[in-house]
C-alpha cells in the first residue's frame, strides 16, 4: 500500500461520524482516571496496561470516533463496565463471567483469512545465475547484519485487529485457560479494543490488505529482539549458504564465526534447568533469555514490563530447534546427549483428552492425542500462558529426534520409540482430515509454513537407513503426508498470487518433498521479481514468520528472516535444477 492509501485511511478514521459510545467512553472512567490503592485488593496492572497500550496519545485519535451503537443501550453499557470493574477490583475474578459480555460483542466482528486470487499465467524459471545472485545477496545480508549487531535481529509487531480465528468462544477459552493475571488482563482489553477497531474506519489503517498469505509487517510498530528460536533458524540458513559453495572465503570464515556464536547463545546463554515429570532435572532452552540478552531497546523493555509480559518460560519448540541446529552445526555440547523424548513424554497428550494438558484449546477442531504441548513449567512452576498445542511444533520434535536417533538410543528404547510414533500418528490424523490446511488448526504458524516444515522433517527422516525408516513408520505415514502436502503446495499455494515469503515456503516444501521442477518456476519468478522490495533494510521486506493469537495478533519476522527463508528455498531449488531429477 502506498502513501495515498494510508493518508486516505487515516483521514477517514479521524473524521468518521461517531455512532455510539467509544472505547474511551467505556473505559476511561474505570482506568484512565483511576488511582489504585495497594490495600484495595484487585490488580493494579490492568490500569497500567490500559494507559500504556490502549489509552495512549497515538491510538486515542484513531479510536475516539469509533463507536458501537449497541452500547447506547444503558443496560449493555453498564454490564460491560461492571465486568471490567470486576477484572480490576476482584481478588479472584470470575473470568468467564467477565468475558461473556465482551464475547457477545466479539461475535459481531467478521474477519477473513487472506484468499489470494488464482494465477493462470505460466512462469519461466529464472537462470541459475539469477538464483545465485539472490542467494549471495541474502547470505551477505545475514552476515552483515550479524557483524553490525553482534546477532541477527528479529522483530515483533502488534496487529490490533486480532486474528480471524478468535471468536467469542475462543476468546473465553483463552481468557479462562491462561494462568497469568496480567496475560488475562491484556487478552481482555486487547479483545475489547479490536471490536471497536474492526467495526470502524480505523480497520483499514490498522489492517491494510496485502498480496499472498504471509502478512507483511508494517512499520513503525516493529520491536527488535533476539531469541534462541531465531538463532537456530539463522544457523540453518547460514549452513545452507555454505552448502551452495557460493560464499567467498571471507564469508565462509564469517559464517562459521556467526554459527558458533549462535549455537552458544542457544545452548549456553538460553539454557534453563527445569524439572521433568519423573522428578529429575533437565536442561532445556528458554524462549527469551534473561536481560540483556534479548536485546530489547530500553524503551520497549520498560513497556514490556508495563504490559505484563515480564515472565517468559521455556518451550518445547525452542528447545527442539536449538538442539537440531546445534546438531547440524557439529556441536559436541553435553546438553545434546539428553534424550529429549524422555522429557517430552511428560508433555504428551494421551487418551484423546484435551484436558488438563491443554488449557488454551482454541484449535480443538483437531485431535490432540499423541502430540506434545508448547510450554514448559519453570522450576518455580510458572506457566503464564497456560498451555496450547501446535502441529508445526510437533514436526520440529520429530525432526530433532531423527537427527539424534543414535545418540538418544531411540531404536533400543521402546518407550522413546513409542513417544515418537504417537507424534507421527497425530500428524497422520491431522493430514488425513485435511485440517492441516485450515489456519484454525495452527496456534503459531500458517498452513504454508507447516508444509515447509514438514519438508524439513521429511528430509531428516529420509536420511535414516531404510530399515530404520520402516521400523519407525510402519504404515507409510511419511509418504502419505508427503503426497497430501505436495498436492496442497502445487494445487493451492503456487497456483495463487504469492508474496516473497509464500514463495520461499513453497520452494522449501517442493525441494524437500520431490516436487516436479515445473512447479518451482512461479515461486522462483516471484522471488526474483521482488528483489529490492526491502529497500535499505535488505533484499526483501519483513513478513509473518510466526504469530501469537493471544493476547492479540502478534507477528514475528523481519527482513533478515525473509532473507534466511529465501536463501534456504533457493538453495534447495538450485540443487534440484543442477541435478535435474527428483530428490
Amino acid at each position: 500500500m502506498g502513501v495515498t492509501y494510508f493518508a486516505g485511511a487515516a483521514y477517514r478514521a479521524l473524521t468518521a461520524s461517531k455512532d455510539g459510545p467509544s472505547l474511551y467512553d467505556l473505559c476511561d472512567p474505570l482506568f484512565h482516571k483511576h488511582t489504585f490503592h495497594k490495600h484495595s485488593g484487585g490488580d493494579a496492572h490492568i490500569v497500567k496496561f490500559y494507559k500504556t497500550a490502549l489509552g495512549n496519545a497515538a491510538l486515542r485519535p484513531l479510536l475516539c470516533r469509533a463507536g458501537l451503537p449497541e452500547l447506547r443501550d444503558p443496560a449493555r453499557f453498564k454490564a460491560i463496565q461492571q465486568a471490567l470493574r470486576a477484572a480490576r477490583d476482584d481478588e479472584t475474578p470470575d473470568w468467564e463471567a467477565i468475558g461473556r459480555p465482551i464475547a457477545e460483542l466479539l461475535d459481531t466482528v467478521t474477519l477473513n483469512h487472506p484468499a489470494p486470487k488464482p494465477v493462470t499465467t505460466s512462469a519461466q524459471a529464472p537462470s541459475l545465475g539469477e538464483i545465485d545472485d539472490v542467494i549471495k545477496a541474502c547470505g551477505t545480508h545475514l552476515l552483515r547484519s550479524f557483524d553490525r549487531n553482534g546477532f541477527i535481529p528479529t522483530y515483533a509487531a502488534f496487529n490490533l485487529i486480532g486474528d480471524p480465528d478468535m471468536h467469542g468462544r475462543d476468546f473465553l477459552l483463552a481468557l479462562t485457560g491462561l494462568n497469568s493475571r496480567g496475560y488475562k488482563n491484556s487478552t481482555l482489553l486487547f479483545t475489547l479494543a479490536r471490536i471497536f477497531i474492526a467495526r470502524s474506519p480505523a480497520a483499514k489503517l490498522i489492517n491494510p490488505p496485502w498480496t499472498g498469505i504471509a502478512e507483511p509487517m508494517w512499520e513503525p510498530v516493529q520491536i527488535r529482539h533476539r531469541s534462541a528460536y531465531y538463532d537456530a533458524f539463522f544457523t540453518e540458513a547460514l549452513l545452507s549458504f555454505g552448502e551452495t559453495g557460493l560464499p567467498s572465503p571471507d564469508q565462509t570464515t564469517s559464517s562459521r564465526r556467526a554459527i558458533d556464536a549462535m549455537v552458544e547463545f542457544c545452548l549456553v546463554t538460553s539454557r534453563e534447568e527445569v524439572r521433568s515429570h519423573d522428578g529429575t532435572h533437565v536442561n532445556v532452552i528458554t524462549a527469551l533469555a534473561p536481560p540483556p540478552h534479548p536485546r530489547f531497546s530500553r524503551l520497549f523493555a520498560q513497556i514490556k514490563q508495563d504490559l505484563g509480559f515480564g515472565i517468559y518460560v521455556p518451550d518445547c519448540d525452542t528447545t527442539a530447534c536449538s538442539f537440531s541446529a546445534a546438531t547440524q552445526a557439529g556441536s559436541t555440547d553435553p546438553i545434546l546427549d539428553q534424550p529429549l523424548l524422555d522429557f517430552y513424554a511428560g508433555y504428551q497428550v494421551g487418551n484423546g483428552s484435551n484436558e488438563p494438558m491443554v488449557t488454551v484449546s482454541i484449535n480443538d477442531n483437531i485431535d490432540y492425542d499423541g502430540a506434545i504441548v508448547t510450554w514448559i513449567d519453570n522450576l518455580a512452576g510458572q506457566r503464564p500462558y497456560g498451555n496450547d498445542l501446535d502441529p508445526t511444533l510437533n514436526l520440529d520434535v520429530l525432526e530433532v529426534s531423527f537427527r539424534n536417533l543414535l545418540r538418544w538410543k531411540v531404536m533400543e528404547t521402546p518407550k522413546r520409540l513409542e513417544t515418537l510414533q504417537r507424534i507421527i500418528g497425530f500428524q497422520r490424523r491431522l493430514v488425513a482430515s485435511g485440517a492441516f490446511t485450515d489456519p484454525k488448526s495452527h496456534i503459531y504458524y500458517l498452513p504454508e509454513l507447516y508444509s515447509a516444515y514438514f519438508g524439513r522433517c521429511y528430509a531428516a527422516f529420509r536420511e535414516l537407513p531404510a530399515k530404520t525408516q520402516q521400523t519407525i513408520d510402519t504404515d507409510g505415514t511419511f509418504e502419505f503426508i508427503r503426497l497430501r502436502v505436495l498436492a496442497y503446495v502445487q494445487g493451492e499455494l503456487i497456483a495463487r498470487e504469492m508474496n516473497t515469503f509464500d514463495a520461499a515456503l513453497a520452494l522449501i516444501a517442493l525441494g524437500h518433498l520431490g516436487g516436479e521442477l515445473t512447479y518451482f518456476a512461479p515461486a522462483l519468478r516471484c522471488i526474483i521479481a521482488a528483489r529490492g522490495e526491502g529497500g535499505r533494510k535488505g533484499p526483501f521486506k519483513a513478513y509473518e514468520w510466526n504469530k501469537m493469537k493471544t493476547p492479540t495478533r502478534i507477528l514475528v519476522g523481519g527482513p533478515e528472516v525473509t532473507s534466511a527463508f529465501v536463501l534456504m528455498g533457493l538453495a534447495l531449488a538450485r540443487r534440484r535444477m543442477m541435478n535435474g531429477h527428483a530428490a
